[in-house]
């Protein structure tokens, strides 16, 4: 035992002060918080107000481009290549051309400008036009389109589980999506990553021969625990400086941002104007924020559902098991060939439950009880994923259990496998390895 830990304050000593280790804790963080932070901070900036000439021959739609905080829409009298002109010599961002049609509703305009129109402004136009077409054809067959809108209602569905004992419990599908899908795709990505670490580490220590000295005062088994511990020691920490440093990295920028963000512009909508009247246009606006208050409160009291404590054990739980039942058979691989070139026969049929794990979590998502989910849950070779994507939507104590279990019986297994092809690979040279000289390797007596 103290010369596994030897061996494992090495490995972590020695990769904790690469510098590849501590330009990607740095820039990790960094990375992370900006996929959050950019697009809100993007959000704040304010792009000017735009100016849209109207040029309507139908003069169907002209009165209802009403200018907004953010557009300012322009009505032109002038003919087609006359306005055009004008919109040359002019400092205005686009021109809106509806042609005039004789026995139907103009359904196709034409939107010039100097570059292409960001699609915000291309949506509030599609949108007025077809707010207004669809009003046009409701009063040709003798229907108010007043009444039409007012009766348009958003629907807010709740979800509650309801238990064998009657109690119920409110919950959130999306936010149950959410998690799952991010716990399962950091899982799956932090054992590729961290593993993959561990078979390059023994491809090199074995191409520098370094190993040659290394074996001859530890045995093959407490090398490669060694190697697979220190590593994944070294994993753990780099994840939890990331996740640190990361929602400091949030949290700072929402506290600096904070009244930015509430200021930030904000798109009006601009598809009810003058399709009914004022009044009527308040009692749908009000309905309208009511129901985003409503989503909203739903939202916040779904993660309020959420039992953190058992997500987040069970995420340290299934990654540790994973990482340990995967790196050992990397650790194998690696001593195995002397090239990261000559991995690609063996990383396929190791990796593929993986793969397969991380495929059918879109699946699993929409049926977290389904025969398919629950026998995938509980496989040691895809349990990590799997069984973290179905944590959040509640599964029973047994399933949890007995994934656990098999996982540890999986990661012992695995480790025992891959320590009889470690022992025999490590030392081997200049031979092209296939998979029945891995068997042969397995079947050696010491």
């Amino acid at each position: 035992m103290k010369k596994t830990w030897i061996i494992i304050q090495r490995e972590y000593l020695t990769r904790v002060r690469k510098k590849s280790f501590i330009i990607m804790t740095i820039l990790g963080p960094l990375l992370m918080a900006g996929l959050w932070i950019i697009p809100i901070y993007i959000s704040t900036l304010g792009q000017g107000k735009k100016v849209v000439q109207v040029l309507d021959e139908s003069g169907l739609f002209i009165d209802k481009f009403v200018s907004t905080e953010n557009i300012r829409f322009v009505p032109v009298l002038l003919k087609l290549e006359e306005a055009k002109q004008a919109f040359l010599v002019s400092n205005d961002d686009a021109l809106l051309y509806i042609p005039r049609t004789e026995l139907s509703l103009p359904v196709t305009a034409l939107l010039f400008a100097r570059s292409q129109p960001g699609i915000d402004l291309k949506a509030v136009i599609r949108d007025i036009m077809r707010r207004q077409a669809e009003a046009l054809k409701l009063r040709a067959k003798g229907m108010d389109p007043e009444v039409m809108n007012s009766v348009k209602t958003r629907i807010i569905l709740n979800s509650i589980k309801l238990a064998d004992d009657g109690t119920e419990e409110k919950t959130s599908v999306e936010v149950s999506m959410a998690l799952g899908l991010v716990g399962g795709f950091f899982i799956y990505f932090l054992i590729f990553l961290f593993g993959s670490q561990v078979m390059r580490g023994v491809i090199e220590e074995k191409a520098n021969r370094i190993i040659e000295v290394i074996i001859t005062s530890v045995k093959p088994f407490q090398l490669m625990a060694g190697k697979i511990i220190g590593v994944g020691l070294v994993g753990l920490t780099q994840f939890l400086i990331w996740v640190v440093f990361t929602g400091v990295l949030i949290l700072g920028f929402q506290a600096t941002q904070s009244d930015s963000i509430k200021n930030a512009p904000k798109h009006t909508p601009i598809t009810t104007q003058k399709v009914m009247p004022p009044q009527q246009m308040q009692l749908v606006a009000e309905a309208e924020v009511e129901a985003d208050k409503t989503l909203l409160e739903e939202a916040m009291e779904g993660i309020r559902q959420v039992n953190f404590p058992l997500v987040l054990s069970a995420f340290g739980f299934f990654f540790l098991g994973g990482y340990l039942l995967y790196a050992a058979l990397f650790a194998a691989i690696g001593s195995a060939v002397e090239s990261e070139a000559d991995t690609q026969q063996f990383m396929l049929p190791v990796t593929v439950p993986l793969i397969l794990s991380f495929i059918l979590a879109t699946y699993v998502i929409n049926n977290p009880n389904s025969s398919l989910a629950i026998w995938f849950s509980i496989i040691p070779l895809t349990s990590p994923v799997v069984m973290m994507v179905r944590i959040p939507f509640g599964v029973p104590w047994w399933h949890l259990a007995l994934s656990m279990f098999l996982l540890v019986v999986g990661f012992v297994f695995t480790t025992w496998l891959a320590a009889r092809i470690y022992r025999t690979g490590i030392l081997m040279y200049g031979k092209k390895v296939t998979w029945a000289e891995l068997i042969r390797w397995f079947k050696y007596k010491v």
